[in-house]
């Protein structure tokens, strides 16, 4: 696998400075937390899903969620689950196909070792379980399940815990819900590959929906959720998590409620008829300020339900020429002692030591998302993408 490889070699040439490095479904856990990117939903009921699998792997999607939870009807669950086994076999049968990493997304710990069993051979595709509203006590069957399942299938298997329960929202009990899943996930920490925010059950629980001109981080209460769950599980101490973003609900409006701020936006200012178009059509400025936020407050890749989205969260993820420049400086061995220095853009303050953590994370990311060129920024990335 590797982050967009569906561009031509020239392309991909063009666009970076140090292209995207290629990974494996067996690459090390650090790795593919930062790779998981855009990871796409599909409900598991579809009837072509193994078709769409591929399919979307081949438009650079490197994670997918086959859900069995939410998304479906309660009536659902168990021609759902048939249903993946046989996509899953089918996938097996297709040893030349490009695989995304695929996630299970499952109601209740039981379903985890009969998939499992079920699936056969073709667990060997599975990467791991999605788990839904994750509190400690909830969380502890949930992981003792995944770990039995491992033990008895050989596969090693990661579990993504959905942070999205009541308690995580309410004042009085967000801070010993908080600490009870850090005590769950920091017991299986080797066996979590990254934290998922569930926002729609956060607003639902106070009938809250965002507008598609809004980010979650204006909806203030659930804004200090997120910055909570990142102050107690993503700190980059050694003893954080990989914390991923909330869902963006939007794939196609009819009408914009803040003009002004189509005016303003710098994407508009890019003269290519299709890109722009291609903007305002999937109402991507309000998806593209919450990627930016979510980077900003220590989030990494984001839940995606439309494959309009993928793109553009990845092309936000590529690591500037600026960024690169400044942490490779900043981690040189002779920097150790710590200091300050000016950056090679000569726009900013380095500061040793309180940047050192930033700078390893941008390295991180670098490697599996690439260094764009000097002169090459968001909108090319982009438009590069962008299907014919």
């Amino acid at each position: 696998m590797r982050h967009f490889r569906h561009l031509a070699p020239e392309e991909r040439q063009r666009l970076f400075h140090r292209e995207p490095g290629f990974f494996t479904a067996d690459s090390p856990a650090r790795m593919l937390a930062a790779a998981l990117g855009a990871t796409l939903y599909s409900p598991a009921t579809r009837a072509r899903l193994a078709d769409d699998v591929v399919k979307q792997a081949g438009r650079g999607v490197v994670s997918m969620v086959l859900c069995l939870e939410d998304s479906i009807d309660d009536s659902e669950v168990a021609g759902a689950e048939e249903n993946l086994v046989r996509q899953f076999t089918d996938l097996a049968g297709r040893p030349d196909a490009e695989l995304p990493l695929l996630f299970i997304r499952v109601r209740t710990p039981e379903q985890i070792p009969d998939l499992v069993r079920r699936l056969g051979p073709a667990v060997r595709l599975l990467s791991g379980f999605v788990l839904p509203k994750f509190t400690e006590e909830r969380g502890v069957l949930f992981l003792e399940a995944l770990t039995a399942a491992e033990v008895s299938s050989g596969r090693r298997l990661f579990a993504m815990p959905v942070l999205e329960s009541p308690e995580l929202l309410y004042l009085e009990t967000r801070g010993e819900a908080l600490q009870g899943i850090f005590r769950t996930v920091d017991k299986y920490r080797d066996r979590v590959l990254a934290l998922r925010l569930g926002v729609t059950d956060f607003c639902s629980s106070y009938a809250l929906r965002r507008a598609p001109d809004m980010t979650a981080y204006d909806v203030q209460i659930v804004a200090s959720v997120i910055a909570d769950v990142v102050n107690v599980l993503g700190r980059a101490d050694g003893t954080g998590f990989t914390v991923t973003g909330p869902v963006w609900e939007y794939f196609r409006v009819q009408e914009r409620m803040f003009k002004p701020q189509l005016r303003s936006s710098p994407f508009l200012e890019v003269r290519a008829t299709r890109l722009r178009e291609t903007l305002i059509e999937h109402a991507m400025d309000g998806l593209l300020r919450e990627i930016s936020l979510d980077q900003a407050n220590g989030l990494l890749g984001k839940t995606c339900i439309h494959p309009s989205h993928v793109l553009p969260v990845h092309a936000l993820s590529v690591v500037s020429h600026e960024e690169f420049s400044d942490a490779r400086d900043i981690l040189k061995p002779e920097r150790d002692g710590g200091g300050v220095l000016r950056s090679a853009y000569t726009n900013k303050m380095n500061e040793v030591k309180p940047h050192r953590a930033w700078a390893e994370r941008v390295l991180t990311r670098a490697e599996v998302f690439g260094v764009a060129n000097e002169d090459i920024g968001f909108v090319e990335l982009l438009a590069a993408g962008l299907p014919d």
